[in-house]
């Protein structure tokens, strides 16, 4: 597979999907949401290719069938296709065109002039007008609903992304590069989240999936995100900091309800500590594109569940040098499914190419991000059906004067 390819269409993808971390959308993207609700994204042209398909497939069948067979009066149809892609004004257009060539055809090909068949033509012609203007008034409510469902659509999109704000690119020592993309649902919101805080304790992150979608998955995101960033900074180990969680969600969420999680602690150079919470694990990606799982060795149960098993939740210790990149992701990544044969993506074979120069600079790290999920695009056939987040970390030392970072 082409590197640069893939790099340069995860730039061309950031516009459209990645986040745009402000925690609201823009006009622009506002637009767009209504554009595509309604098939507006789309030329006129190919809008009114329908009802052109329609105005040509019933001269057609006029011509075809002779002169003696009248066959112009099917071009009400015209009217009723357009209500489903053209704007009021386009559609009206199409139906003044599919009226002449009616008419035209009435006239010059099948040379109307018996008074019965002058009747039915007149019948004919008034039908066609009164069904076009019914089909504009249905294409008007269909434009008001699009664009009341865009409206819901992008209040939704921008309440998850105030709840999400997008961190900087560079948190403490750590340098970050994310990409969260929610799935193509009526909802435009799920339950996927994640921050990276610089606390007294180190710097700490927090990955996390909540079950479920919608609002009820974005209220129970908001309990276990503000419970963390409080946590984090009063808490002096990870898993003080998943008991603090636990207990907050034992208040303000509904019983059943649980959250995988992931939390990593970046205190000392040259390691990390992992909290496992029923979370995928985090690929670590060396320099020359090894790629290590980090599985637990001692996994515990979700965020909501840990009434359910005795004991306490135990972090790990591992190794992370400056030049490795750490890969934390949710399922909607690792078990997107390819186009063709339905397997899951594996991420663990794909990430080493694309991600193994992120340590280097912040842009190769935003380009290793943006080429995972260009890759991850490639591998689904260009559509997700879970929400995405993929967030890259390295802790690379000091800026050297070249603009690459050196090994602290």
């Amino acid at each position: 597979m082409n590197v640069r390819y893939v790099r340069n269409m995860a730039f061309w993808r950031r516009d459209r999907a990645a986040d745009t971390g402000d925690g609201a959308l823009s006009p622009t993207r506002r637009r767009n949401a209504l554009l595509t609700a309604d098939l507006q994204d789309l030329s006129p042209l190919r809008r009114a290719a329908p009802s052109l398909l329609a105005i040509a497939a019933v001269i057609m069948a006029d011509v075809l069938a002779g002169p003696n067979t009248y066959l112009a009066p099917l071009m009400v149809v015209v009217p009723s296709i357009a209500a489903l892609t053209l704007r009021p004004r386009e559609l009206l257009l199409a139906c003044l065109l599919g009226l002449m060539v009616m008419l035209g055809l009435n006239r010059y090909y099948d040379r109307v002039g018996d008074p019965s068949d002058s009747r039915f033509l007149f019948g004919a012609t008034v039908s066609y007008i009164v069904v076009s203007a019914f089909s504009a008034w249905v294409a008007e409510l269909r434009m008001r609903r699009a664009e009341a469902f865009a409206a819901v659509s992008s209040v939704a999109e921008a309440a998850q992304r105030a709840l999400l704000s997008h961190p900087a690119p560079a948190v403490g020592p750590l340098r970050l590069a994310v990409r969260y993309v929610s799935a193509a649902d009526a909802a435009r919101i799920g339950g996927d989240l994640y921050s990276v805080l610089d606390t007294p304790h180190g710097t700490r992150v927090l990955v996390g999936d909540v079950r479920g979608k919608g609002l009820g998955a974005v209220h129970t995101a908001a309990v276990v995100l503000g419970a963390f960033r409080e946590a984090a900074y009063d808490e002096t180990g990870l898993p003080a900091v998943a008991a603090r969680i636990e207990a907050s969600m034992h208040r303000h969420v509904a019983d059943g309800e649980f959250t995988t999680a992931l939390l990593a602690e970046f205190r000392d150079p040259g390691h990390i500590d992992l909290l496992h919470l029923g979370h995928v694990p985090p690929l670590r990606v060396r320099a020359d594109g090894r790629t290590e799982l980090l599985e637990a060795a001692d996994p515990w149960l979700p965020l909501g569940l840990a009434d359910l098993a005795a004991g306490e939740p135990r972090a790990g210790s591992v190794p992370f040098g400056p030049r490795d990149v750490l890969v934390l992701c949710t399922d909607g990544v690792v078990e997107a499914k390819g186009r063709r044969d339905g397997a899951f993506y594996p991420l663990a074979d794909r990430a080493g190419p694309l991600v193994k120069d992120g340590w280097r600079s912040p842009a190769e790290l935003e380009a290793a991000v943006g080429g995972l999920y260009a890759d991850l695009l490639l591998h689904t056939g260009g559509e997700l059906g879970d929400d995405a987040l993929l967030l890259l970390i390295t802790r690379p030392g000091d800026l050297v004067p070249d603009g690459h970072f050196a090994s602290p």
